[in-house]
């Protein structure tokens, strides 16, 4: 069976263990819990004929006061940078972010996803700002843990997108 390791790297409150919590047990809470350290999950999916087994490592929220622990990044095959988008500076510091996990772990696939999509009305982030990034080739999918609207859809793009790098990098 094929395992992966996939990253949830974003800033402080910005849905992360409630987008596991979704993909994982089809569940959303309410109430705010802030993550110590790293949370991991599992979760079998079938993309295509192949099972894959996706170790999820929620961690900690980058802020002022504590800064992301790239070595919690090791062995990863993908992350989500994920992004509020009633926040604006979330994006920024995914931005920023993004350049680090890169210097740490070389190029593997990720997605940018623009979170809380059920808040459009209190949206900060510019149409603009995000299809720059997508001119860049980076994927961005708007996704709601709260309604799980697009949580099954980017996990399995970015599942996609891990087998594809396995399938091209030399043996």
């Amino acid at each position: 069976m094929i395992q992966k390791k996939i990253c949830m790297v974003g800033a402080f409150a910005t849905g992360k263990t409630s987008l596991v919590a979704q993909f994982v047990k089809s569940i959303y809470s309410e109430v705010y819990h802030s993550t110590v350290g790293v949370k991991i999950d599992k979760k079998l999916v079938k993309i295509g004929d192949r099972e894959v087994n996706l170790i999820l490592w929620d961690i900690h929220g980058e802020d002022e006061f504590q800064k992301l622990q790239m070595s919690y990044l090791r062995g990863a095959s993908g992350y989500f940078l994920v992004v509020d988008g009633t926040r604006r500076y979330t994006l920024d510091k995914a931005l920023s972010l993004q350049q680090r996990v890169e210097e740490t772990i070389g190029k593997v696939p990720f997605i940018l996803v623009l979170n809380k999509s059920d808040l459009t009305g209190d949206w900060e982030i510019e149409d603009s700002v995000v299809d720059s990034l997508i001119q860049k080739n980076w994927t961005a999918i708007e996704t709601s843990a709260k309604t799980a609207t697009g949580v099954e859809e980017a996990f399995a793009k970015l599942t996609q997108q891990m087998l594809e790098a396995m399938d091209v990098s030399p043996p």
